[in-house]
């Protein structure tokens, strides 16, 4: 190899290090930052008397009225088994009830009760005030500059 392509492959090999180093460090700042804003998140939701995936689970309701409870699991990023859980613990409280689909009797609706769209009405726009305000580092340009980036990162996964 001749001195011209040492020299380029030692460029190559010292510019691969760096944008791994950029990586490595984009990984770990978004990590923390994260762990940061969910464990500030889920002591709001709990302050409401809902464990984070009970919460999860009635603000889809709160959005979407009713759904397919399989639907629910890939909408707050939980395992099939928690749903479960999380639903019967909501239904218990008078939350949420199952709907049995009239046309296919595999499925399963999940949908939000009277004293649940209630409860919501009361608790959400606190919830929605708290994660402003944990946002408030941000203006709202770089936020939208944020949620592209992380969607971006997100796809390209």
């Amino acid at each position: 190899m001749s001195s011209k392509n040492k020299t380029a492959a030692t460029a190559a090999d010292a510019q691969t290090e760096l944008e791994q180093a950029a990586s490595l460090k984009l990984f770990v700042v978004l990590s923390k930052a994260y762990k940061s804003l969910m464990d500030l998140a889920v002591k709001d939701m709990k302050k409401h008397g809902l464990a984070s995936a009970e919460f999860m689970v009635l603000e889809v309701l709160y959005h979407r009225t009713r759904i397919p409870l399989q639907q629910i699991g890939e909408k707050i990023l939980v395992t099939s088994g928690s749903i479960t859980y999380n639903i019967d613990k909501l239904e218990k409280r008078g939350l949420l009830r199952r709907v049995p689909c009239e046309d296919d009797r595999r499925v399963t609706y999940a949908e939000i009760t009277e004293a649940g769209r209630e409860l919501f009405d009361d608790i959400f726009p606190q919830h929605v005030d708290f994660i402003h305000s944990l946002m408030g580092g941000l203006d709202s340009e770089e936020k939208t500059q944020a949620a592209l980036l992380l969607k971006k990162l997100g796809k390209g996964v």
